[in-house]
């Protein structure tokens, strides 16, 4: 149960971001280059949501919108779900099996520090048990 800072410091402390005025293409297309899922969109270094493939997907493509012809304040999440950096990673992970959501800013104040997937969790989890499983070894062998 590490706080979720660490894992932002991982990352390297890179913020992926959008303008709110953007075209939903030039978002997809930041999608596919940064490889994620989501990006944050921020106006004037302000957190205003979040854009990622699931609105992308619910709100251009199954409603027949162009994408080149929408801004992504029109269609980004706005009910946002924050963390601070303090918060574990245990806590973070119910936080998004509760509200269904993958992506989880992290956000200090009103400073933006970065943004965790729920992938980033599951491997910090997995690379956590696998360290316990190898000190018991090690203590069994010894």
């Amino acid at each position: 149960m590490r706080p979720i800072l660490e894992l932002l410091k991982k990352q390297g402390g890179t913020i992926w971001s959008l303008h709110p005025q953007e075209t939903v293409y030039d978002a997809l297309k930041a999608l596919s280059d940064k490889d994620v899922g989501a990006l944050m969109v921020l106006d004037e270094g302000r957190l205003v949501g979040v854009f990622s493939e699931r609105d992308y997907t619910r709100k251009i493509a199954l409603a027949g919108k162009a994408s080149r012809d929408t801004r992504v304040e029109d269609i980004m999440s706005t009910t946002l779900q924050t963390v601070s950096p303090h918060t574990t990673t245990d806590a973070c992970m119910a936080l998004m099996s509760q509200k269904k959501i993958r992506h989880l800013p992290v956000v200090d104040c009103d400073t933006v520090l970065g943004m965790i997937s729920i992938r980033d969790i599951m491997d910090d989890m997995i690379k956590d048990r696998e360290e316990t499983i190898n000190q018991l070894q090690s203590y069994i062998v010894s």
